[in-house]
């Protein structure tokens, strides 16, 4: 079964109708279910997504995100030693670019073997991994 981590970019995308993505997200995200994917994110996208959905939309959407779009995918929780290693993999790269919710996401998908990201983030791309859609 293919897993693909679901990043609050395209999380927004596919909440926000205004959002330039919108459809494109809409698009995947019906392909990825007719493929039967796998679809899991992270307790830090959560809880990035509800203040940016909060803070931009309202908390209708950050309603619309609990109760219809989390069920659909596994959450997994940013524990402290995954922390670590992401932190230590910022640090690394010494870069402002890439958040440290990010770098928590890549490592969780490199220490899980899933290459698959959705997102309208390039940074996923830029550390070798498959950005949905292309």
């Amino acid at each position: 079964m293919t897993h693909v981590f679901v990043d609050t970019s395209a999380l927004y995308a596919l909440l926000v109708r205004g959002d330039d993505n919108h459809q494109a997200a809409l698009d995947t995200a019906l392909s990825l279910q007719t493929a039967g994917a796998s679809l899991a994110t992270s307790s830090f996208v959560v809880l990035e997504t509800v203040a940016l959905l909060q803070a931009r939309v309202g908390v209708d959407a950050v309603r619309a995100l609990y109760l219809d779009m989390l069920p659909l995918m596994e959450i997994v929780w940013i524990d402290s030693g995954l922390l670590d290693r992401a932190m230590r993999a910022l640090l690394a790269a010494s870069s402002r670019r890439i958040s440290l919710t990010d770098w928590t996401s890549i490592t969780l998908m490199q220490e899980r073997g899933w290459s698959q990201a959705f997102a309208f983030d390039e940074d996923f791309a830029r550390q070798g991994l498959d950005v949905l859609p292309r």
